[in-house]
């Protein structure tokens, strides 16, 4: 396309929000004339969607359930006087408990303050927080942060090897919504032992974050923890980074709670009206249903020009791809839903994949992030020639691709970020008629992991001193046999006591002393 006609598409297709430092250029999607038309219906229903969602209807019909993350940034949205009070009595709480930290009123056993977090949780009860600490944190906060985010013993030991000497001045904050999720209990467990170790009272250094009466609702309210918030059930893991879950690590922290939940309440109003082509999160939707022909046919390249947003890409794998990642659709019609997301930091692309975005396999569209305020001093922004020449190279490629620009990294920017996302998603799982608010295919998987744990004892009762293969103790204890090899394997490489002749996984015998 020649240069004026891609002048004028840009003016086209540009939004900016100025009053919130935003702004949005599709421009370089080449959807045909004609597509807002031909998806003006769709929108419509996506927009309604949106409206008995904020409403209070029941959006998760399969578990009975109300959505209302957008409530946690507009309490008066929400759709009873109990949910409203709800949160803000548990905001005001968080904002309390975190000066008492910072001021030593709530300090460890021998009276010092707190100076670093120990956040243990996985998937949204972590990433959110990650992102969060990566985006805004700097060496003024009054506490640094650290997380067991896996269930890896290794990367257990090496976070408590960087906490080091500190872990005396250590709160650990425990979050899962249910209190069962293994890899969480792993964790916390792990603490335990740790600060245990330490000659240190676990529950003088603990809180919990989790669902009212859940099962680590009671254990922390009978061993006395520091502090219980708790974890709405309307609020999803992946949407729950404006809950206690994102707000406690932030004001511990030391960050600016109001105006991270005032810049995703402004963009949920900007992204409110139904009109598509004022409404950048509808505007999303529609392009990601453009690039993938409604079915997700090419992955989601998201490209962010800033160290601060490096985990946005990965914080937003979650978001995307748990909610819109279904087998079926709503009438119950198998479709194999979703978007695939990956991403790394700009300009670090130019060095690593942009090779094949810009020459290979053309199964993808790009979203550049753009933050406009650099350091203060920096005479010429590299980063900015970096985004413009990579966009202009994909696109001279036939390679297609969005921009967002923010003014700047900081808590209002970062809360209207993911508020532009949330909702974006909403609206995307409506043009597709998916339910973008549960996630069997997780819970499936969680059944499958419990399935194996449970398994692991009942294979070892089973072994004797004589060597058995995995088939026999497979039919001895009614199980798959490939199961059981697996986790005789593991078991050889970790315990001493059960040694292996390293034969054929079908004629390996294993032997336990007893």
């Amino acid at each position: 396309m020649a240069t004026d006609a891609l002048w004028q598409r840009f003016q086209d297709y540009y939004l900016s929000y100025d009053d919130l430092g935003f702004s949005f250029d599709i421009s370089r999607m080449r959807f045909p004339d004609g597509f807002f038309a031909k998806m003006r219906p769709q929108a419509e229903q996506a927009f309604a969607a949106m409206r008995d969602l904020e409403a209070g209807g029941i959006a998760n019909p399969d578990e009975n359930r109300m959505v209302g993350h957008y409530w946690l940034r507009d309490p008066k949205l929400a759709p009873n006087d109990e949910l409203r009070a709800d949160i803000v009595e548990t905001n005001k709480r968080i904002k309390h408990f975190a000066a008492d930290v910072h001021s030593g009123k709530i300090g460890n056993e021998k009276g010092a303050k707190f100076t670093h977090i120990l956040l243990i949780g996985i998937g949204g009860s972590a990433l959110g927080p990650q992102f969060i600490a990566e985006a805004l944190g700097s060496a003024q906060d009054p506490m640094d942060i650290f997380f067991f985010d896996n269930t890896d013993p290794d990367g257990f030991d090496r976070t408590l090897e960087k906490i080091g000497a500190g872990l005396a001045t250590t709160l650990a904050v425990v979050i899962s919504k249910s209190g069962g999720t293994k890899e969480t209990r792993n964790g916390m467990l792990e603490a335990a032992a740790a600060f245990a170790k330490a000659g240190l009272k676990f529950p003088a250094h603990a809180v919990a974050v989790t669902g009212v009466r859940s099962e680590l609702d009671q254990v922390a309210e009978k061993a006395g923890w520091l502090a219980r918030f708790p974890m709405h059930d309307w609020v999803g893991g992946r949407t729950s980074v404006m809950s206690a879950v994102g707000l406690v690590p932030m004001a511990l922290e030391g960050f600016d709670l109001d105006n991270f939940l005032a810049g995703a309440a402004a963009m949920d109003e900007k992204t409110r009206p139904p009109n598509e082509k004022q409404n950048a999160a509808m505007l999303l939707a529609l392009m990601w249903f453009y690039a993938g022909d409604g079915r997700g046919k090419k992955d989601m390249v998201i490209l962010p020009y800033k160290d601060r947003l490096a985990l946005f890409s990965k914080y937003l794998q979650q978001l995307v791809m748990e909610s819109l990642g279904k087998k079926l659709d709503l009438d119950g019609k198998e479709v194999h839903q979703g978007i695939a997301v990956y991403g790394n930091k700009g300009s670090t692309d130019q060095h690593a994949y942009v090779q094949q975005l810009r020459d290979g396999v053309p199964n993808f569209f790009a979203t550049f992030l753009e933050v406009r305020k650099d350091r203060e001093g920096t005479p010429f922004d590299y980063l900015q020639g970096f985004l413009r020449g990579t966009r202009a190279a994909l696109y001279e490629g036939d390679r297609d691709s969005i921009t967002v620009s923010i003014a700047q990294v900081d808590a209002f920017h970062v809360g209207a970020l993911i508020a532009l996302y949330e909702r974006a998603v909403g609206f995307y799982g409506s043009l597709v008629n998916v339910n973008a608010y549960h996630q069997p295919g997780v819970e499936a998987g969680k059944k499958a992991a419990t399935r194996i744990l449970n398994l692991q004892p009942k294979v070892l009762g089973a072994l004797s001193g004589s060597g058995q293969t995995a088939g026999e103790v497979a039919q001895a204890i009614g199980a798959d046999p490939e199961d059981v090899y697996h986790v005789l394997r593991h078991l050889a490489a970790n315990d001493p006591a059960l040694s292996t002749n390293g034969a054929a996984p079908g004629t390996e015998k294993f032997v336990l002393r007893k």
